[in-house]
């Protein structure tokens, strides 16, 4: 009798647990064999490791590649984030023409796993960054479209983002609208990230301090990475995972790109890497092209109605930044609502009313506990610490990506360009995709593409 007639025949007279038990050991050898001793298994586990990062969940990447390779990843895409922002724009090649006639158009986009939206914006001067109306919380972008009366919109920058639960008031990077500063992390003369229009409606993309995007006449920016196109080349790409993204780029004739694209959501779509999205902006003639805020944060809106599909199980999320068109850009005005405050709660579970619903309601459909409660037992709640918000956060693909950015530099003086003073965020931080993601879902002094 051979050992496999003899092997089956042992099977054969075990209990159906332990058949099952047997069943999951051996696809776990085979499985573990596979993703560790085989090339193409380690590049699934990198992969893996690639589209974690660039969430708000990056430090769980070690699951896949180790603690020590998944630092090693999380560095390099800091350092390409960077790299990509320092080829000096060429903003001559841009020719902003008189734009009539239809003001916008949106085309259904997708590829392989994953679906979109593309809005084309003729007149790039009609893009504007509006922030909440409310101190102490952010705003949906359908309720910030409605509000203004805008045409269109998307999400912007990034945001310290507690647990994915944030209260979206606490921006990272710069928030400029109308040439005003709405707010800053970091004095004036230290380099950001950013996503910012001139006063002509010329996109620039890359790493500029406050100082010189005055200097550049810019009027409207916000914070996120990385840059992807520059001057009409594409620019490298470390490490890429499948998330939702909200990517921005322009055309030579001066016309706005913007896309959207869902993820996380099998099978209607899983998302797209940044590679794929670059593809997509080259193909339509690009020069300039980058990412704002992914992960959980993207989405479009148009004539004050949602058209794509958030990640977050509570739908639209609350955000501090959005850049939507107007047919009148220059009679909106966008207060500062950062302006005189000391201190910024970045929420958290603790005060996000979704979150607190959901809890609600699973305990009340929790069978009822025959126990005597304890009439002494009282629950504490523990201070939250305090953080300075500095620099952009490292790309965790908007990152939550997005991408949610994780500080990197402490501001040490108030911006002598700003009239908002250094403001003192007080909650536990969350450290995510660096943008955008969405790396989207951070480098030193970068925010991360948290996709959130």
């Amino acid at each position: 009798m051979n050992i496999a007639t003899t092997t089956f025949k042992q099977i054969k007279g075990w209990s159906w647990l332990k058949r099952i038990l047997g069943a999951v050991a051996l696809l776990g050898f085979l499985s573990s064999s596979f993703l560790y001793l085989t090339p193409l298994g380690t590049n699934i586990r990198m992969f893996l490791a690639n589209t974690v990062i660039e969430t708000q969940h990056r430090d769980w990447a070690w699951i896949f590649v180790g603690a020590k390779k998944r630092d090693e990843m999380i560095n390099a895409m800091g350092l390409m984030s960077d790299a990509n922002a320092k080829e000096p724009q060429d903003l001559s090649a841009i020719t902003i023409r008189k734009h009539e006639g239809q003001l916008t158009k949106v085309e259904d986009i997708s590829g392989h796993g994953w679906v979109g939206k593309k809005m084309y914006v003729y007149d790039p001067r009609a893009l504007r960054v509006v922030v909440p109306n409310t101190v102490g919380q952010g705003e949906r972008i359908t309720s910030m479209v409605q509000r203004t009366g805008a045409v269109a919109g998307v999400n912007g920058g990034g945001f310290d983002d507690p647990q994915g639960l944030g209260n979206g008031f606490a921006p990272v990077g710069v928030i400029m609208s109308g040439g005003k500063i709405l707010y800053t992390g970091v004095d004036g003369t230290v380099p950001q990230h950013v996503v910012a229009f001139t006063k002509e409606g010329k996109l620039v993309i890359g790493k500029y301090p406050i100082d010189q995007l005055l200097q550049m006449h810019v009027t409207d920016a916000v914070s996120f990475y990385p840059r992807v196109i520059a001057n009409g080349k594409a620019l490298p790409i470390e490490g890429d995972g499948l998330n939702p993204r909200t990517a921005i780029g322009q055309r030579a004739d001066g016309v706005i790109i913007l896309v959207v694209i869902d993820g996380r959501q099998p099978p209607y779509s899983i998302g797209a890497t940044l590679k794929e999205v670059q593809d997509l902006l080259l193909a339509e003639g690009c020069i300039n092209a980058g990412f704002l805020d992914g992960g959980a944060s993207s989405e479009m809106v148009v004539n004050g109605q949602l058209i794509t599909k958030p990640s977050s199980k509570y739908g639209e999320r609350r955000l501090p930044s959005a850049l939507l068109v107007f047919e009148h850009p220059d009679k909106i005005q966008v207060p500062n609502i950062w302006d005189g405050l000391t201190k910024i709660d970045p929420g958290g579970a603790y005060d996000n009313p979704d979150y607190i619903a959901d809890i609600q309601k699973q305990h009340a459909n929790k069978p009822k506990s025959t126990s005597t409660p304890n009439p002494k037992a009282s629950a504490t709640r523990t201070p939250e610490p305090t953080q300075t918000p500095g620099a952009i956060e490292t790309p965790s693909p908007s990152p939550e990506g997005s991408m949610t950015p994780s500080p990197s530099v402490t501001p040490s003086v108030k911006p002598t360009v700003s009239p908002t003073p250094a403001v003192t965020p007080t909650g536990t931080p969350s450290v995510s995709p660096t943008p955008g993601a969405t790396p989207g879902e951070t480098p030193t002094g970068t925010p991360s593409g948290k996709n959130k």
